[in-house]
């Protein structure tokens, strides 16, 4: 009694496939041959925040996978050896304005004696000069001080540009010289790098689209249900690395990757003529994959990569045979 109800579910579900299924004519068509290479997401332009003084950092705000905006500061670096020498020079500075006001007192007063007629010219010239003298010495030593200070305030190191932070080898306390690197940074925009065989390297061009295969653990079954992304690319290096040409390309939704992380790409090279079958005709059973014809029949068959025009049919369909599809 099981069995035969199963028998009539299954008969009345194979009926109502049928019956909700368009048909789809298997027939020759030619399609560009598409070799499989791993490609790396990477970022367009790879920023690095640097110390520009030596110290010890004092405040480290940069982690590893924020997102900061340009000019944000990532980290402070403090040397000791600048607080001292704004100490210095400010008692300098004030013995400097002590000497300038004795020079103005010296000055007016020999301006008063020369209105009497009870000195020289010459001593009111040489009261003029030392004042002189002693304002800009002032002036000079205001400017070193301003010196000291732009340079006290270099120690903030900023974010040279909007992105997200691959990497800090710092630590809180860590002695830097100038120059080191504080922060590594990677920009918004993203693309897919790929690397070709030099034999290959004719078919491609600035403008050609690829095929983005599934993510990670997804695997080649989702490629072959034609869970696929069409990527363009953006740039051919001119120059040969290793016997093998370098290519960029541009893929919408690449921000949720991670930086390194690879991909299948599948680029054309070439054509050459194929069987191919809608995407929604195969379906997987048990680990086998199977379409079914137009009788309602079942036949195993062999399915390949999935493209836009359809998945490409290696084994079990010949051209004429009338598939269905949901």
């Amino acid at each position: 009694m099981r069995a035969a109800i199963g028998l009539f579910l299954a008969t009345f579900g194979a009926m109502g496939a049928a019956a909700g299924a368009g048909e789809f004519l298997v027939k020759e068509t030619q399609v560009q041959d598409r070799k499989a290479v791993i490609a790396t997401v990477e970022p367009v332009r790879q920023l690095v925040a640097r110390a520009r003084i030596g110290g010890t950092i004092v405040s480290l705000k940069a982690r590893e996978g924020e997102r900061v905006e340009a000019g944000a500061e990532l980290a402070r670096v403090v040397d000791q050896k600048l607080a001292l020498q704004m100490q210095a020079l400010d008692s300098r500075i004030r013995s400097q304005q002590a000497q300038r006001d004795q020079a103005r007192i010296d000055l007016d007063r020999q301006q008063e004696l020369m209105r009497r007629g009870v000195t020289t010219q010459a001593q009111l010239d040489q009261a003029r000069t030392a004042f002189d003298v002693s304002e800009r010495n002032l002036t000079a030593m205001r400017g070193d001080r301003e010196v000291i200070v732009q340079q006290a305030s270099e120690g903030a190191v900023l974010a040279p540009g909007a992105g997200r932070v691959l990497s800090v080898p710092v630590s809180l306390g860590r002695v830097l010289m100038p120059g080191e690197t504080v922060a590594t940074l990677a920009e918004d925009q993203y693309i897919l790098r790929l690397s070709l065989p030099e034999r290959h390297a004719r078919f491609m061009r600035a403008g050609d689209s690829v095929l983005i295969g599934a993510r990670g653990a997804k695997g080649p079954e989702a490629e072959t249900a034609g869970r696929t992304v069409v990527g363009k690319v953006r740039l051919v290096y001119p120059e040969i690395q290793g016997g093998r040409v370098i290519a960029d390309v541009d893929v919408a939704g690449l921000g949720d990757y991670f930086v390194g992380e690879r991909t299948r790409v599948y680029v054309a090279t070439g054509e050459r003529t194929a069987l191919l079958a809608p995407a929604n005709a195969v379906y997987t059973r048990a680990g086998v994959q199977f379409v079914r014809l137009k009788d309602g029949t079942e036949v195993v068959v062999q399915a390949g990569a999935a493209g836009p025009e359809g998945v490409e049919i290696l084994s079990g369909l010949k051209a004429g045979d009338t598939v269905l599809a949901p």
